[in-house]
């Protein structure tokens, strides 16, 4: 069973029968989102529904929309202290405002395990996410590569200050560091925002006319905004290279179509990870995690749940996975 709540709780996950490993009541997980307007945050938090502990009623997951606000995660934390949750799994929106809560969670014995995105916290349990400086490296890459070395770009980025933009823009200017043919015409934030996105690549366009050639997006749903508005602008997506961070849905079918490159960031194997981490850290996990992560991941080893970070690899979208891919969003 699955609610909406706005503010501070968005979905509970029902309880039922314990297993052995687990009390006779539900383990509590708050799952604190920076906000599930757009579907990667979507399907990270759909993931924790078929973690095979929350399936079995041993753990009950609370999802929180933070809204994009750094405000109200730290009010939906106090709220999940006051609560007495058991643990905290933590997707901020914000590098630095997260510390506070991260830290007022830890004294109150609560772990808070991170996961996607960063908290520059020492207090953390664990993180499980993604490289996102190789994943500024990767997307820089694609488009370069497709406009072969040289011409002008422009680089939609994400909220100015949260961890992926903070690394993804670290990737993408190393790259850039190593293309002298390659220069950058404009750079702001669309706030990972599909519409947002549009909206800037319509003023460039209209600033730039046929001077852009390539477009190096944060994320997808920025990069798809931007395929929204070349196409609406008339020009044709053969001489613009467009490429963005994630995988979602519309991402996928966008590369069967030609119109753009995308790496997959693993929503599913993040939060099922790092739930897995967590109910390692309450002492409620057996020798070996739950969820299919570590199988799908060989070499990411689980040594006990208790490294410090989880790096969940990325694919990249091509023409002979993307189809499968799709098929796997369509269980």
């Amino acid at each position: 069973m699955k609610k909406v709540l706005a503010g501070f709780a968005a979905s509970t996950l029902a309880a039922a029968i314990a297993s052995p490993a687990f009390a006779a009541d539900p383990v509590r997980i708050g799952a604190a989102t920076y906000g599930l307007q757009g579907e990667f945050m979507q399907l990270w938090s759909n993931a924790l529904e078929d973690h095979p502990a929350v399936k079995s009623g041993d753990v009950e997951v609370t999802v929180f929309d933070g809204r994009y606000d750094a405000l109200v995660q730290s009010n939906q934390f106090d709220s999940m202290i006051t609560r007495q949750y058991d643990a905290i799994l933590f997707v901020p929106i914000d590098a630095d405002a997260c510390v506070g809560p991260v830290i007022q969670a830890t004294a109150a014995g609560i772990p808070v395990v991170g996961s996607n995105t960063r908290c520059n916290s020492d207090q953390l349990a664990s993180f499980v996410g993604s490289d996102d400086v190789l994943a500024g490296q990767m997307v820089a890459e694609e488009v370069i590569d497709k406009i072969g070395g040289n011409g002008k770009v422009v680089v939609i980025e994400g909220p100015i200050g949260q961890s992926a933009q903070v690394d993804r823009a670290e990737g993408i200017d190393s790259v850039l560091a190593e293309h002298p043919g390659i220069e950058v015409l404009e750079r702001r934030t669309a706030n990972w925002s599909r519409a947002e996105a549009l909206s800037l690549m319509e003023n460039w366009l209209t600033s730039h006319q046929d001077e852009i050639d390539g477009v190096i997006a944060q994320n997808d749903e920025m990069a798809i905004g931007a395929i929204q508005a070349i196409q609406a602008s008339g020009r044709s997506l053969d001489d613009i290279a467009v490429a963005g961070v994630d995988g979602i849905t519309d991402a996928l079918k966008a590369v069967q179509q030609g119109q753009m490159a995308t790496i997959l960031q693993d929503a599913a194997a993040q939060a099922q990870g790092a739930l897995d981490v967590a109910l390692a850290r309450l002492g409620k996990a057996d020798a070996l995690p739950l969820s299919e992560t570590w199988t799908t991941y060989p070499d990411l080893a689980w040594n006990d749940g208790q490294d410090d970070t989880y790096n969940i690899p990325w694919t990249v979208v091509t023409n002979d996975n993307v189809e499968s891919l799709l098929a796997q969003r369509q269980q």
